[in-house]
């Protein structure tokens, strides 16, 4: 008995002990601690809470169960437009810009003057492109009398539809301001390039290999790492875009549903409907839509992401 009172103690001495010693460490994890329980977890939890539930902030949340869920699925063919509409601008604007970016970085990696300058100026649009001003003047620029139709095409004796009030062309629009915001993606593409040893591509030239050649077979392969990064990062971001469409559609998805993004309508479930149940379930659904994709990319590295240990 003696030897389990004497252990005991000398436990809680031990946790004295290490309380002591770290207490400033924990004093400045504190506001941390507090934000991720408070500000991220607790509101996590109640969303969770709330995607079971009928609940239109006037009134006490009603218990229904899956049926936010099933009404998603079955009976709200908004709900599966705005599903497709996400997954065509995620698939179409993700790897325009990522095009851009490498494109751009290439470029600037071959030893430019004022490299400083021209990294400033492509990476403004990523610092602009998210705001509502770039929005409301991107829709001015493809509106019928908009700089596109008037100053671009009408050099070529072209005459454009309204870009952004087309069904067939409002989409494409907003994927093409999000490729525009390509400059956060250039400069991670760009820091890749440079710590690709320059001696690759000698050693290639003296084998006979090209430009093109070289592309495919080093700076592609070497680059695969930054590669993943960008590509998780991007789709990540893509499935949350809402700022773009909402503006330019002026909050209603329109024309005909073309730019009814996921965060739009859940958007308007949630703040215009107050359905905030059911925009709860819709943001459960998201996250789990954005996991299996990040998951899935991440699996799939084992087989095309090469680290420099011969590919896995």
């Amino acid at each position: 008995m003696n030897s389990i009172v004497a252990t005991d103690k000398g436990r809680g001495h031990k946790l004295r002990r290490l309380w002591k010693e770290n207490s400033a460490a924990y004093l400045f994890l504190l506001p941390w601690l507090i934000g991720i329980f408070l500000l991220t977890l607790g509101p996590m939890l109640s969303s969770l809470y709330l995607s079971f539930t009928k609940y239109d902030m006037l009134k006490p949340s009603e218990w229904i169960g899956m049926d936010n869920y099933r009404t998603m699925f079955t009976n709200d063919v908004h709900y599966m437009n705005a599903l497709k509409v996400t997954f065509t601008f995620v698939f179409t604007s993700v790897p325009l810009k990522l095009a851009f970016a490498l494109a751009i970085a290439m470029l600037l990696n071959m030893g430019l003057r004022g490299l400083g300058i021209y990294r400033t100026l492509y990476y403004i649009p990523t610092l602009l492109g998210g705001s509502v001003a770039i929005s409301v003047l991107w829709r001015k620029m493809f509106s019928a009398d908009g700089a596109v139709n008037q100053v671009m095409l009408s050099l070529f004796g072209y005459q454009g539809p309204d870009w952004v009030a087309n069904p067939k062309y409002a989409l494409y629009s907003v994927s093409m301001l999000a490729a525009w915001q390509f400059g956060s993606s250039m400069i991670i593409f760009l820091a890749g390039l440079k710590q690709i040893p320059y001696e690759y591509y000698e050693a290639s030239k003296v084998d006979g290999a090209g430009k093109i050649r070289q592309f495919f077979n080093i700076t592609i392969p070497l680059l695969t790492p930054v590669l993943l990064f960008n590509i998780v990062i991007q789709i990540i971001g893509a499935f949350q875009s809402f700022t773009q469409a909402f503006i330019i559609s002026g909050g209603t998805g329109g024309p005909i549903d073309s730019t009814l993004f996921y965060t739009l309508y859940l958007y308007m479930k949630g703040f215009t409907s107050f359905q905030m149940g059911y925009a709860s379930a819709m943001a459960w659904v998201l996250l789990v839509i954005i996991s299996i994709f990040t998951a899935l990319i991440f699996l799939s590295s084992k087989y095309w992401v090469n680290y420099g240990d011969g590919g896995n």
